[in-house]
Formats: C-alpha cells, structure tokens, sequence
C-alpha cells in the first residue's frame, strides 16, 4: 500500500489515461509528507547528514586496521561481523553493490575480516566464500591494495606489490610521474602508502590469523603478481620500468630514503585535517594511521591519535550491526537538501535559511588546496564534501552550494557566491583537446592519461579529468548568477558538453548513476544556458530519457552500465533516479509529456507513509567499476524536489524551470 492507500498498480496506466495525473490534493499531501521527513532529519545548526555507504571494502579493512594495530574491539567487530555476513551474495562472494557479480579483492578482504571477527573457515558461508574466490582465480590474483593488504598481515611477499619508491616524493614537478599529476584521491592514499611499502611493516595480527587458503597456488610460488592484459602500450613500458626499480631500489643512499620519507610525513602532517582526517577518505585516513604507528608514533602521539579519531568517526553503530563509511557527505547532503525544500517550500523558509547560514560558514577562503599548483593566482572560495577538507574543495559542490546561496537570496551571501564563482571560473580546463572547456571535480588539467597504465593503477582511476556532469553543474551555476551562453567560458564549456553527448543522445555520469544521472545534469545546465527545447542536443536528450522509461512509470539503471549493460537500463526503477529523469525531462521543456505524470505517478505511489522511500539499490559512484556509493539522503531529497518542481510549473504560467538545479 502507498502513503495514500492505493497499490501502486492503482495509480500508475499506460500514457494517455487520468491514472497518469497524480491529482491535486495528493500531489499537495506528497510534497508536505516528504518535506516534513526531510526536515525531521535536520540538525538543530541547519545541516543534514545522511550515512554514506560503500560495499563490503570499507568495513572489512576496518576489521583488518584493529588487527594490524591490536586494538581489537570484541563488541563493535561483532556487529561488522553481522553487516559483513548479510552483504554476503548468492554466489559465495561479496559484491561491489546490491545484487551485484562477485568481486575478488572485495571477497577476499570480507572474507579475512570474518576469519579475524573469529568466524570458522569450516563454517557453511566461509566454504562457500572460499569455494567462490577460488574459482574467481584466488587471491592472488586479487588487486593491487589488496595485495597490499595482503603483504602487510605477512601473506603474500612484497613482490606482490608494484614497485613505488618513497623517493617519488623528491621528483620534480616537471617530472612525467608526480604527485600533482594524479588525482587528489590516488595522491593522500599514496604518499602514506610509499612510507608503508618502503617499511615494509607487518602487522600484529594478536591472533595469528592467515587466509592461506584462499591462494590457487602457494603465495610464494607466483611469478606472475604483475601482469597484464595491459590497456594500452604505455603497460608494458611501464612493467619494464617495475622490472627495472625492483634491481634499483635496493641501491638507493639511505639519506635519500629517510629525506624522503620525511617529505612524506610532512606532507600527511600539513593536511592531517584534524578528526576529519587527511583528504577525508577512509583509505588514505587509515594508511595515514599505519604510517604513524610504522614510524613509532605512540598511540597517544597528537598526529597519531587525531588519525585514530579521525577513522572511528567514520563508524555507523547501530544496535544489532555496524559499519564503516567511506567518508562523510554533510556539505553535499545540506546543499541537495536545501535545494529540495526550496522547491516545497519557498527560498525564503526558515529550514533554508539555516542551512544556507551553515553552509556559509563552511566556504574555504583562507586556504589554497593542491589544486594551486596548477592556478597559483587564483582566490580560494569552494566548498569541500565533507565537513572540512581545506586543501581538497570541489566544484560540484560549490556549484550546488552557491547555487543555493543564490536562490535564497540573502544578500550577506554576496561575497559568497562571487568567491564560488570566481574560483569555479578558475578551474576551468584550459588548452585545445577533447577536455578544454569541461572542469574535472577537484583538480584542473588532471588528464596525464598514460599515468592510468602503471601497474599501481589497474583500478584505473588514477585521475580526475573533466567529466560532464560536473561540467553540466558548473554551468548551471554559472549561467543561474547570470553569465550568458556566448561568453568563453559558458561557450567552451557548452562545446565540451556537445562532445561527450553520447551516439543515443545521453550522456555518461562519472559520480551518479549513470546515464540517467549525466543527462539529467546536462539538461539542467542546457536549460540554465538558455538552449531551449528544439535545440538538437536537448531534443535528443529528452528522446532518449523517455525511451528508457520502465513500465511501472519509473526510471532505473543498473552499476553494470559503467561496463557493458544497457544504458539506462535496470530490474526496478528507483525513486532517485526517477526523480533524476523527470527533473531532466522538465528542464528540457517536457513538463506536459506524459513520461514525466507517470514519473511523478510512480513517486506518489510508492512514498511510504511516513514522507520517504525505500530505495535497495545502489545510484552512485566513487570510481567506475571498481567503488560504488549509496546516498542514503538521496532517496528523500530528490523524490522530493521532482514532485515539487512539478507541481509548481503546472500550476504556474511559466513551464521554464528558473533555476540551474
């Protein structure tokens, strides 16, 4: 049953029928219900925080950081046991996200944090666990982190690992490998990691626990760690060069080593970021704790025992089971949040208000991040993800933010949105290939494409190019505070977006699921940017959205799609993507298309009866193919903003969508 005592077969038909129209009355008692949920979740300071939530990954390193430290806690390892056991799929492994293929690295860190938890290797889920892995190849033929992990608990030899001295912190800047090349991301998880694989640490392992069994062939028999299939010719270069760092290394002056090393913790040092913990990411925040205590650092030591701190605030503790995230979402959560009570509401509410005051007060003004060493000039003025992040704001959030800003229109904020956008405009990618005009989430120029070849990389994800969707939400935010579509940065910027339209009209999001996200996004921006709805690029757009409806009246898009599924293609659709779909489909002027009433249709139908909704699967992602996300915030905020978009362009004179988001 629905919040309003019709099954969902009730409210949705086929298009053409009254069924498709959710009426008034209803439509006014969805938008109140789940406004009402929404601000319930409101902190008393005016942000919102939901958990974020990854795959097995995160908590079963957690497990294995208590191990390798030896500060086992019995209690809480009890509950990761239960989350670990439940995420557990039909097919013996753990996969990447809901009801996804078995991945490898994942299963084999899952299964190792149970046998540390304490759960037999004769127990019926390990032997099927352990039967999955093996057929999967077997541990050896897991990814690089976790043969690193492997390596530090002893299991696997530190050939298992690709070579990456601690003395690439010494490389010059024009140096074809250095640290501002890569990713911000790959950058805070590497520097403590070269200390870790220079030290070659082990971990305490109180008790004695080895997955030994999880291994085709005897760890120390494999020759073949390093191997292809390599993408491109830059692989095999960049093997010879390991092949040739493994005789080297050895050979270098142990003063260059520790001068290194030194650099190395310097640089974790400068940007530890108190408890929220060096670039506010579990992986590089948990090698920065094995890096101190490898260095000797009393657990009690400030830098050591801020790192600590900074990983347990990651923690969800729930009664029955618990969890680790892979970093904190207040920033972007308050400022979606914000947006969607905006539509319900009115820029002006009081809820809006205090979040825009909260939001304020988190801008980055006196701090230049590593994104200066390629604009050294340019002012600091962007948001971060997390509470704080200073040396790592990101576009997309200070569009989304200072979009807000701008829609409540409290002139305090002013200062504000110049500074946002000031920067934004900065970070624009400059040059003449493919990425010109496009931003890149946290850095500009973030494109040495050979450097996603080296062996360290075979996730791939090395770096941060421009993307569209990030893009598309630079624009909206730069066309909403008033540029036109025909000066150079909004026309780069719009030349960008025409290039990576893909051949079906959609377009390819990298940190939202998928194509349904990155369409959605360009739509928007396309609107913000004045391109109305018989331009070419929206009326594809718009064409393609609607024939990838699902019967039931929804949207969804399975993970899978960033490798070969369909686009915009799922089993169910999802209330995050629906409303994804059907923002889209009203900035590309459709809001009178019967896609979009049997849209808001399904959203009526299936919001519970307490404002909200259910929404399993996941519509996220940290890197294609490799990491994926849950936003719990997202099945409320934007169900929440569609529905009420929609009410007030039908009952408005204009059917323009005003705003950028």
């Amino acid at each position: 049953m629905t919040a309003f005592g019709m099954t969902a077969p009730d409210m949705i038909a086929p298009a053409g029928t009254d069924r498709d129209f959710v009426p008034d009355d209803r439509l006014d008692r969805a938008v109140a219900a789940a406004a009402a949920a929404l601000a319930g979740r409101q902190s008393p300071d005016g942000h919102w925080v939901f958990p974020l939530e990854a795959d097995a990954t995160i908590p079963a390193e957690y497990v294995l950081l208590e191990h390798f430290l030896d500060r086992i806690d019995p209690d809480l390892e009890a509950r990761i046991g239960v989350y670990l056991r439940a995420r557990q799929g039909e097919h013996g492994g753990w996969p990447l996200f809901q009801d996804g293929r078995l991945d490898l690295s994942c299963s084999v860190k899952a299964y190792y944090a149970l046998r540390c938890i304490g759960d037999p290797a004769d127990a019926p889920h390990m032997v099927r666990a352990r039967a999955a892995i093996l057929a999967a190849g077997g541990a050896e033929r897991a990814n690089v982190f976790t043969r690193v992990q492997l390596a530090l608990f002893g299991q696997v030899p530190w050939r298992a690992v690709p070579m990456m001295p601690v003395e690439i912190m010494l490389l010059p800047l024009w140096f074809p490998f250095h640290l501002s090349k890569v990713s911000y991301w790959s950058r805070t998880v590497i520097v403590p990691l070269l200390v870790l694989m220079a030290l070659h640490p082990r971990a305490r392992n109180p008790r004695g626990v080895g997955v030994a069994e999880l291994f085709r062939t005897p760890p120390e028999q494999v020759r073949d760690y390093i191997r292809g299939p390599y993408r491109s010719g830059w692989g095999c270069i960049f093997k010879a060069l390991d092949s040739v760092l493994r005789f080297a290394t050895p050979a270098f002056p142990r003063r260059l080593r520790r001068h290194a090393i030194d650099r190395a913790m310097a640089f974790v040092t400068a940007r530890l970021n108190g408890e929220d913990g060096l670039g506010g990411i579990y992986p590089a925040i948990a090698n920065s704790v094995m890096m101190f205590d490898a260095l000797g650092f009393p657990p009690d030591a400030p830098p050591a025992a801020t790192a600590w701190a900074a990983v347990r605030k990651l923690l969800v503790e729930e009664e029955d089971r618990a969890w680790c995230q892979p970093c904190l979402s207040p920033v972007w959560d308050t400022a979606l949040a914000g947006h969607a009570v905006a539509e319900a509401a009115g820029a002006a509410a009081a809820d809006v208000a205090v979040a825009c005051t909260w939001l304020a007060g988190r801008q980055i003004t006196g701090h230049a991040g590593d994104w200066a060493v390629r604009r050294p000039g340019l002012r600091p003025g962007g948001w971060a993800f997390q509470y704080w992040n200073d040396a790592y704001p990101d576009v997309d959030d200070t569009a989304v933010v200072g979009m807000l800003l701008h829609r409540q229109g409290d002139p305090a904020h002013a200062e504000a949105i110049a500074r946002a956008r000031e920067w934004i405009v900065g970070m624009q990618s400059q040059g003449r290939g493919h990425f010109d005009g496009g931003w890149g989430a946290f850095e500009p120029e973030n494109t040495h494409l050979h450097l996603n070849h080296i062996p360290f990389a075979d996730h791939g994800a090395l770096l941060d190019p421009p993307t569209a969707d990030v893009t598309a939400r630079c624009v909206s935010f730069l066309a909403q505070t008033g540029m036109r579509a025909d000066e150079p940065v909004l026309a780069r910027a719009l030349a960008f977006l025409k290039r990576e339209q893909a051949a079906d009209g959609s377009w390819f999001g990298r940190w939202g699921t998928n194509y349904i996200y990155g369409t959605w996004s360009v739509l928007c921006a396309l609107n913000a940017a004045g391109l109305g709805p018989d331009d070419p690029m929206v009326r594809r757009a718009r064409d393609w959205l609607i024939s990838v409806q699902r019967d039931d009246g929804g949207w969804g898009e399975d993970e899978e799609s960033y490798a070969d599924a369909p686009h915009g293609q799922y089993h169910e659709s999802t209330p995050s993507q629906t409303a994804w779909a059907v923002l889209g489909l009203m900035a590309a002027g459709a809001t009178e298309h019967p896609a979009v009433a049997r849209g808001i249709a399904y959203l009526a139908a299936t919001q519970r009866a307490d404002g909200e909704w259910d929404e399993a699967p996941y519509t996220a992602v940290g890197f294609p193919r490799v990491f994926y996300l849950r936003y719990h915030g997202y099945r409320l905020y934007f169900p929440l903003l569609a529905l009420a978009r929609y009410r007030g362009l039908q009952r408005g004179n204009d059917k323009r969508v005003a705003f950028g988001f």
